[in-house]
């Protein structure tokens, strides 16, 4: 078996451990194979256990949200990550910004810095869609009014008393359109609100976003 070559196929996708050791089951060592071939950058790391395809193959790699995904689970992707991949925000961003139930941490990797930030149930799982990235890559990304929820939810000291305040955040802080604000699902939003922290401050939010 041309290991480089198994490798090179699964180049798309994040590559476990235990995929590893199913490729490398003729060897007789093949965790001591694995170490051989980071060694020779057939394969890079990304974190404990996971890896991708290593500089030496020249192969494809996955998406950043789907390895987002992969390095922490359960995860989405969410806040200005998502807001800037539908074009809410228009800053493009560097890290990828994740919501997960586990403890909030950061991962700096080869491919880039990816934050988590928990969540509690059940509102972690409001608001949730499988995107298709590529003919073979799918990720777990918020909807875009749950990516806004969850930037208000996170952000220290973040509260709405008022429209103005609402406003003065959505349009002038972040920059977004009143026309991409009124596109949002308010009617789902407003189902989240029961289960969701900061309630008031997300309920202004939704009433002003219906008055623009």
């Amino acid at each position: 078996m041309d290991i480089r070559a198994e490798i090179q196929s699964h180049a798309s996708q994040p590559l476990t451990h235990q995929l590893l050791l199913s490729l490398l089951k003729e060897y007789k060592r093949p965790n001591d194979k694995l170490h051989a071939l980071l060694k020779d950058n057939v394969l890079e790391a990304i974190k404990k256990g996971l890896y991708i395809a290593g500089p030496a193959l020249k192969a494809g790699k996955p998406e950043p949200f789907l390895l987002a995904n992969h390095i922490l689970g359960p995860s989405y992707v969410s806040m200005d990550t998502a807001l800037s991949h539908y074009g809410l925000i228009p800053e493009r961003v560097y890290e990828i910004s994740s919501m997960t139930t586990k403890a909030s941490r950061q991962f700096d990797t080869p491919m880039g810095i990816f934050s988590y930030t928990r969540l509690p149930l059940p509102y972690y799982a409001f608001g949730i869609r499988q995107l298709k990235l590529s003919d073979n890559q799918y990720a777990l990304v918020a909807s875009p009014g749950k990516a806004l929820f969850d930037k208000v939810v996170t952000t220290a000291g973040l509260l709405f008393r008022s429209k103005k305040e609402v406003t003065d955040y959505l349009i002038d802080n972040l920059r977004m359109d009143e026309d991409n604000l009124k596109s949002l699902d308010l009617k789902a939003m407003a189902e989240w609100l029961s289960d969701a922290p900061k309630k008031d401050s997300l309920q202004m939010m939704i009433k002003t976003i219906t008055t623009l």
